[in-house]
Parts: structure tokens; C-alpha cells; sequence
């Protein structure tokens, strides 16, 4: 699991989908596992609302990741802002789902960072029952190789917590080279800043496959 807020929205639509750097809802394919955008179409099994909120009340999740989906308000919020970042293209959140029930098995998400400079960050997170099956690796590496191709992405990074050790491995696993330490950069919940790792891929880097 990873850090990255894919909450934020813009305005513009029309002058995003002149731009190069935009990110296009889709369905990305990968056969046992499905990453279908997040926003209010999105159907899951059980429910989206209540999926989001087990995601928000799994401590593991909490405890590296912002999640404002605690209850029915803070999840119909999420949607909605993920509505409002695919409009202008500005993040693309994707829910990883099990192609065979349509149940959540986790997110995969990109944003700008410096969009004019195809500058993006890609973030992660698992159900506990997904967890161990490599799903993150591949979701992260298949956003990545789409974020390139569709939308002009120069460089994305991976940052996480200098004691998640999972997500380390997720990223050594999809490709991004380890670049350094960025020292009291990620907020966590108790409001205490945390160390954190920062990985990179860029668009040139030889594809793993």
C-alpha cells in the first residue's frame, strides 16, 4: 500500500481534453482481475458504499493511507470526487476487482503531480483477503504502462512509508528503482509525519515484461 490522494478535482473539462495529459475513464483488462473506475457507476459486490467502508475500517489500510470513507457520507464524497477528477482528467483512481464476482479487491490510482511536466505518482491499497497474490504489483505496473501510453506520462513515482515493507516490495516488483529517502513528507492519521521512500519510473526505462 501506497500514498497517493487521488482526491483532488479541477475545472476545465473542455480545455483538459485538448491536453495531452489526461487521464480517459477505462476498463483495464488484466483477466482474473478487472480495474474499473471509481466514481457513482461503479457497481460492486455488496455494495459500493459498504466496500468502502470496510476498506476505511481495515486498521492496515488506515494505517497508510488517508481514507475519509468511514461511513455513507465520506464514501458517496469519494465517488464524487473521483467523478470530478475524471471529468478533467486530472487522477485516475481504479478499483481492482475480481473479474469472476465483481467484489473490491483493492485501488490503483494516478495523479499529476506537475501535469504540464507529465510529472504523476501511482498509490495502492488491498482488501486483507487479496492480499499476498501479487495483485498490487500487477495493478501498479498495468496503471503505470496505460498512464505512459494514453496519457503522456514522463515520469511516475511510487512513495511510501519507510516501514512498509510490503509496499517496498511492490515497487522494487513493478519496476521503480529506489531513489532515496524523503525525510517528514507524509502525514499520517495521528497527525505525526512520517519518512518515506521514493521510487520512480520513467517512460524510457526498459518494460519488465
Amino acid at each position: 500500500m501506497s500514498t497517493a490522494d487521488t482526491t483532488s478535482a479541477g475545472t476545465g473539462t473542455a480545455n483538459a481534453t485538448a491536453d495531452p495529459h489526461t487521464f480517459r475513464p477505462t476498463v483495464i483488462d488484466l483477466g482474473d482481475i478487472q480495474l474499473r473506475p471509481w466514481g457513482r457507476a461503479l457497481t460492486l459486490a455488496g455494495g459500493t458504499v459498504d466496500a468502502l467502508m470496510a476498506a476505511a475500517a481495515d486498521p492496515e489500510i488506515n494505517r497508510w493511507n488517508r481514507m475519509r470513507t468511514a461511513d455513507p457520507a465520506g464514501a458517496e464524497a469519494f465517488l464524487d470526487r473521483c467523478d470530478a477528477s475524471w471529468a478533467d482528467g486530472r487522477s485516475a483512481a481504479f478499483a481492482i476487482t475480481d473479474a469472476h464476482d465483481g467484489s473490491l479487491c483493492g485501488t490503483s490510482a494516478l495523479r499529476w503531480t506537475d501535469r504540464p511536466d507529465g510529472l504523476a505518482m501511482v498509490g495502492y491499497w488491498l482488501m486483507p483477503a487479496h492480499r499476498g497474490r501479487g495483485l498490487a504489483t500487477r495493478a501498479t505496473a498495468a496503471v503505470t504502462r496505460w498512464g505512459i501510453a494514453t496519457a503522456a506520462a514522463r515520469r511516475i513515482e511510487l512513495c511510501h512509508a519507510i516501514g512498509n515493507e510490503a509496499s517496498c516490495r511492490v515497487a522494487d516488483r513493478a519496476g521503480f528503482p529506489y531513489e532515496g529517502t524523503l525525510r517528514a513528507s507524509y502525514r499520517h492519521a495521528d497527525g505525526h509525519y512520517f519518512d518515506e521512500h521514493i521510487h520512480a519510473r520513467l517512460a524510457t526505462d526498459p518494460d519488465l515484461d
